[in-house]
């Protein structure tokens, strides 16, 4: 699944507001990140094990 066709999914972290949200994808390989007020824009790909480690560094 490319990053067009994939179901998006908003932070539960974003504001309430809608200006400062955050939608992630799962995408063939890993996990694909956005801006949700430029879904047309750049997605940001990680794989699954780097994306593990990033969450783990903030959770830290």
């Amino acid at each position: 699944m490319t990053a067009d066709q994939a179901k998006w999914r908003k932070s539960s972290r974003s504001s309430a507001s809608g200006s400062n949200c955050v939608e992630v994808a799962e995408v063939v390989g890993g996990l694909a990140v956005r801006d949700s007020k430029d879904p047309a824009g750049a997605a940001l790909r990680f794989e699954r094990a780097a994306w593990s480690a990033f969450v783990a560094g903030l959770r830290a």
